[in-house]
């Protein structure tokens, strides 16, 4: 009797929160002109079918860069409809050769969709350092755990396009490499490194001796 009544409580617990959503509004279109919040944008006023709507996925990103690659983003900022939703997507084109670094999305899981290529795809586990990594064709998708580095890179002899979906509508995305090597170094106080790294720190917590850590800043921009 007593289990019952506890499984009781717990499935109103699960039932409560999704039945105060479905009972509060439909949507909720984020208004860009005002600040992003913990709970989301505001909602917008005035809205019409546009609004649901975002082409911006049908072109293929710029593959001439660095990493030879390019995300096409279509989170709460670029598409106001998923404000609120829990979901939003994204364009991958990585040209041959191309690669996206390792990177985490601090706010949602990953889903990605491979429609065109090969991508060579992989994620480390957070609480054992183990590496799952597979090779996607076309057709396949593999799903990318939220807050964990996970990485993409064209191993194939044509161009890969991949589409993805994310679990919250602004996933974020921060980039190891261009973490600890983009970042730019202003003054010469350490008291003071509030936003930046000096490359002394970079070599101390990344075991990397001053000529690679300040090759990798040459490279990506970092200063320091």
């Amino acid at each position: 009797m007593a289990n019952a009544m506890l499984l009781a409580v717990l499935v109103s617990f699960l039932v409560l929160p999704f039945s105060a959503l479905a009972l509060t509004q439909d949507f909720c279109v984020a208004d860009l002109a005002c600040p992003d919040t913990p709970a989301g944008y505001p909602c917008k006023k005035g809205v019409g079918p546009g609004d649901f709507y975002y082409h911006g996925l049908a072109t293929a990103g710029n593959t001439n860069n660095l990493i030879k690659a390019a995300v096409t983003p279509a989170f709460v900022g670029q598409f106001p409809g998923v404000n609120g939703l829990g979901i939003s997507a994204a364009r991958l084109d990585i040209a041959v050769g191309g690669v996206v670094p390792l990177h985490t999305h601090p706010a949602a899981s990953e889903l990605l969709f491979v429609t065109e290529g090969t991508i060579l795809a992989g994620f480390i586990s957070s609480s054992s350092n183990t590496v799952y990594t597979k090779t996607l064709y076309k057709g396949d998708i593999m799903v990318f755990p939220q807050g964990l580095l996970h990485y993409q890179y064209n191993g194939g002899s044509s161009p890969a396009v991949a589409l993805v979906a994310f679990s919250g509508p602004n996933p974020g995305l921060q980039i190891t490499d261009y973490a600890l090597f983009a970042n730019n170094l202003q003054i010469t106080d350490y008291a003071l490194f509030a936003n930046n790294l000096p490359s002394a720190v970079v070599e101390t917590v990344t075991f990397l001796d001053d000529a690679q850590v300040k090759k990798l800043k040459s490279v990506l921009g970092g200063t320091g």
